[in-house]
C-alpha cells in the first residue's frame, strides 16, 4: 500500500513571538517599543496575518494526507521524506532557507501579507492551498512546476554549502580576505577583497543585483531556471601583490570557480545564514559551481 503524501508546513516565529520571548509579557513588549517611538499595532497586524495564513493553510490539507510542521530554526534537524509536499508560509526568504534541506520535494509558497512581501517565491494565497496540494501530486504537476537552479560550494575536505540565492566567501567580519582565484582556465590571481558572492538567477534579483547595478551592468544576469551563475568580487584591492582582473563573470553549467585561502580564516555560507558557515583555513581550496540539486517550485 502506497504511503499517503505528507504536507509539511515551514514557518518562522513572528516579530511578536520574538518580542514576547525576549520581554516576557505583552505589556513589557509594548513598553519596549514605546521607548523607541514605535507602536505594537503593526507588529500585531503582521503576527495575525501570519498565524491566520498558517491556520488556513493547515486546515486545507486533505483528510487522507499526513501533516507536519517545522519552524525555520529547526530546519537543520528536520527529516524531509521523498513523498513530502512542502508548504512555505511566509516571506520569499523562507523558501531559500528551506531549499538547502530539500531534494526534489515540491514546494508551494504561500504569501500571508501581499502588501509587504513581493511574493516571487511565495505567490499563492492561503485559500488556494487545498487545490495546490492536489495539483502537486497529480499527473499534471510537471506542467506547473519550475526547477530553479542552485549553487554549491565544496571544500577539498568535502564540506559543502548549498544555496538557492547565493554563496558568500570571505572574512566572517567582512574584513580583507586574501586568496587566489581561478575561473575556468584563467588564473590563479592573488586578491585582497571584502569577499565575493556567487549567485543563481533567483539570487540575481537581490544582493547580486545591487552589485551588478553599481558595476555598470557589464555581466548579464542569469534567469532563475538558467544553468548558469554570476559572480562578483566585492571591493578588490589593487596592490603590487594583489590584482583586480578577475572580479566578475558568468559560470556555465560545466564550469567552476576555485578559491585557495591565503588568510588565517575565511568562511563560506549560503543565503545569508551565517550560523551555517563552513570555516575555511589557510591553503584550503573551495570550488563553486552549479549544483546538481534544484528547487522544485509549484507555479500553479
Amino acid at each position: 500500500m502506497a504511503l499517503a503524501p505528507r504536507a509539511v508546513f515551514v514557518y518562522r516565529h513572528t516579530e511578536l513571538d520574538e518580542l514576547l520571548a525576549t520581554h516576557g509579557t505583552f505589556g513589557q513588549a509594548v513598553f519596549f517599543l514605546s521607548q523607541r517611538g514605535q507602536k505594537i499595532e503593526e507588529v500585531e497586524r503582521r503576527d495575525r496575518l501570519q498565524k491566520d495564513a498558517l491556520a488556513t493553510s493547515t486546515a486545507a490539507v486533505p483528510m487522507n494526507w499526513r501533516q507536519g510542521s517545522v519552524e525555520r530554526s529547526d530546519l537543520a534537524r528536520f527529516s524531509f521524506a521523498p513523498e513530502d509536499v512542502v508548504v512555505v508560509v511566509g516571506q520569499d526568504g523562507l523558501v531559500a532557507n528551506a531549499a538547502k534541506y530539500l531534494d526534489g520535494q515540491t514546494v508551494i509558497g504561500v504569501n500571508p501579507d501581499k502588501a509587504r512581501n513581493p511574493g516571487v517565491l511565495v505567490p499563492f494565497r492561503p485559500h488556494q492551498v487545498h487545490s495546490l496540494l492536489s495539483l502537486a501530486v497529480s499527473s499534471a504537476a510537471e506542467a506547473f512546476t519550475e526547477e530553479r537552479v542552485m549553487v554549491e560550494a565544496t571544500t577539498d575536505d568535502r564540506q559543502s554549502v548549498l544555496a538557492l540565492n547565493e554563496v558568500f566567501i570571505g572574512h566572517p567580519s567582512h574584513q580583507s580576505a586574501r586568496y587566489l582565484i581561478s575561473v575556468g582556465g584563467d588564473g590563479p590571481e592573488p586578491q585582497s577583497s571584502s569577499g565575493m558572492i556567487i549567485a543563481t538567477g533567483t539570487g540575481a534579483t537581490g544582493w547580486a543585483r545591487s552589485i551588478w547595478e553599481e558595476r555598470g551592468r557589464d555581466v548579464p544576469l542569469p534567469d532563475p531556471t538558467e544553468h548558469r551563475l554570476c559572480w562578483f568580487v566585492r571591493e578588490a584591492w589593487p596592490s603590487p601583490a594583489t590584482g583586480i582582473r578577475l572580479t566578475a563573470g558568468l559560470l556555465d553549467a560545466d564550469a567552476s570557480l576555485s578559491l585557495t585561502v591565503e588568510s588565517d580564516r575565511l568562511v563560506a555560507f549560503g543565503d545569508g545564514i551565517e550560523e551555517d558557515a563552513v570555516p575555511l583555513r589557510f591553503s584550503q581550496v573551495v570550488k563553486v559551481q552549479v549544483a546538481t540539486r534544484k528547487l522544485r517550485l509549484l507555479t500553479g
